[in-house]
């Protein structure tokens, strides 16, 4: 978590933008998440959606603790605006659920992990009433960490398994070693646990693996969070309109170029070019799937994927995109040229919204970045496609004792705490005085805090997808009714909601499509070039592995609303 930030997870999101991973994760640069399901040892894959799961979901009880300033609509997220006064934060957790025990845990972690003995850590389990032993390993490596561990027979109480780590062997490991969670959660027995019943559904789905309930889930927002942030303070000053097609955003990178003068109009588009064209969301394999006119299509067999990148190649072509952006993911942190106006737009995760802006606050107080709605190619309403609705997740070993999954439960009903409670400024703040300070109703992380209240217990469990930065509440709101305005133009593909296996041996089918994409929009490489990269897909299991897809949406329906 930033300092100053608060946001459950933008899903996550905005806690992966604080770390070494975000960078990675907003440009594209994460693997394709392989998701996991219940085995299918004809095919060596599946999915989670099978029918009659939905008895295995928690009973949905919204949470009425604490309530939003702006509440959720059209999958957004929840939004918190006014100042925090400590003396009023609620109790959501009103006696200790867990007993004492011991309960090893093992996460990825950005950065330097702290001593176990600090004040945060003891606080929380003296709060929780466990003793949690963090063992915290590398997030940058965690996949060989997580793989090495889940072949060996020392395995945690709970091990933290983000989806972009799910694949290999990984989702067979999840299913052979982690245990069933169901008699605790499924059904009204999650009442136990008021914060994890105040999950939405849609995240539980996704922990349904291997035909059982499995896993703790981080909520997040299913609205995209990519947004095409700009500089509105530059804009007002001289009179540029925010577009609202295809051609007024070409015009407008034209009047704002100036290369002489070290101006550009923007980055790379592609991702704004696939959002105004209507393409199929491309952070998870199973959702480049959608099932068209009784046909299941892959976003790169489509018309409108050509069309978006053919018009953010048009952008390189005629000089509008700042050079750094020819060098795709090695360009440089895009902060310091945007805050000095070397470019004007640029698309990326939501969460740069109110980083850039808290970056900027007191050097640059004319700063302003904001977001533009998206908009359709056309100049008409756009269409938009959901993401997953949860993405990193916790599971418990299935070795471990009754007593010991009921403690690690525990952990998770006070991490899974709303905003505005005493659980979650202890969870995501440390210790008042010593972890953070509050100024003028804004939370403040100390140096120790920085060090210590971070990638820990935020890992286990997470409340509804939330947003609130006291210190810009104006970002705030306006970050939430962005995703509430584009969450009227969502749509939910044919496995939005499942958690899906790809048979092994299509795993590296589709791994150089997005080099290729960044090939053509650069023009180094042409749009035929694609079109016979999506022949040779075909050709070499693309069909098949469509053929697959469509069995399991026989099998097993569609979790799309």
């Amino acid at each position: 978590m930033t300092p100053n930030a608060a946001s459950s997870a933008p899903s996550r999101r905005s806690f992966l933008a604080s770390t070494a991973v975000a960078a990675a994760a907003v440009a594209g640069g994460m693997p394709l998440l392989t998701a996991c399901g219940s085995s299918d040892s004809g095919t060596g894959g599946g999915s989670s959606g099978g029918k009659g799961e939905k008895k295995l979901l928690p009973s949905y009880v919204a949470s009425n603790v604490v309530v939003p300033d702006i509440p959720s609509k059209n999958g957004s997220p929840i939004g918190f605006t006014a100042k925090l006064d400590l003396a009023t934060l609620k109790t959501s957790v009103s006696k200790k659920l867990g007993k004492g025990g011991k309960v090893t845990i093992m996460s990825p972690f950005w950065g330097s992990p702290p001593k176990s003995d600090n004040a945060y850590y003891k606080a929380m389990n003296d709060m929780i009433g466990v003793d949690v032993v963090w063992q915290n390993q590398d997030g940058n490596t965690y996949d060989q960490k997580l793989g090495a561990v889940l072949a060996s027979s020392d395995v945690p109480d709970v091990v933290v398994v983000p989806s972009w780590n799910m694949g290999g062997k990984i989702p067979t490991a999840i299913i052979s070693k982690f245990a069933d969670l169901g008699p605790y959660l499924s059904g009204d027995a999650v009442k136990d646990y008021p914060n994890l019943a105040a999950i939405p559904t849609d995240a539980w789905q996704r922990c349904i693996i291997g035909g059982k309930l499995r896993g703790l889930p981080m909520p997040s927002s299913y609205v995209t969070s990519m947004v095409p942030l700009y500089r509105k303070d530059i804009f007002d000053k001289q009179g540029y309109q925010v577009p609202r097609s295809a051609d007024e955003f070409m015009s407008l990178a034209k009047e704002i170029t100036n290369a002489k003068a070290k101006r550009w109009a923007c980055l790379d588009m592609k991702w704004t070019a696939f959002q105004m064209f209507g393409v199929l969301s491309g952070s998870e394999k199973a959702l480049g799937w959608n099932l068209v006119d009784g046909k299941l299509i892959n976003r790169i067999e489509t018309q409108e994927y050509l069309e978006a990148l053919e018009w953010a190649r048009k952008l390189f072509a005629a000089g509008y995109v700042h050079p750094d952006a020819m060098m795709g993911k090695s360009a440089p942190d895009p902060g310091p040229k945007f805050a000095a106006g070397e470019f004007l737009i640029y698309p990326n995760n939501i969460s740069q919204w109110w980083g850039r802006t808290a970056e900027q606050a007191t050097q640059n107080p004319s700063f302003k970045i904001w977001g533009m709605d998206i908009f359709g190619h056309d100049g008409g309403n756009p269409q938009l496609w959901a993401e997953q609705p949860a993405g990193i997740f916790a599971f418990i070993n299935k070795k471990a004792s009754q007593s010991v999954v009921r403690d690690a439960l525990a952990v998770a009903n006070v991490t899974a705490a709303p905003y505005g409670t005493k659980e979650y400024m202890a969870t995501n703040y440390g210790v008042e005085g010593a972890d953070y300070t509050v100024k003028n109703g804004v939370p403040v992380k100390t140096t120790q805090g920085n060090n210590e209240v971070n990638n820990a217990y935020v890992m286990v469990a997470s409340p509804a997808a939330t947003v609130a930065h006291p210190d810009f509440p104006e970002v705030a709101k306006a970050q939430v009714e962005w995703q509430q305005r584009m969450g009227a133009f969502t749509k939910k593909s044919s496995f939005y909601g499942q958690m899906i296996t790809e048979p092994s041996r299509y795993t590296n089918l589709g791994d150089n499509f997005e080099t290729l994409e960044d090939d053509i929009t650069r023009g180094r490489k042409k749009i035929s070039d694609m079109q016979q990269a999506v022949s040779d897909w075909k050709s070499g299991g693309g069909d098949k592995l469509r053929d697959w897809y469509k069995k399991l949406l026989d099998e097993n329906g569609t979790a799309a609303g």
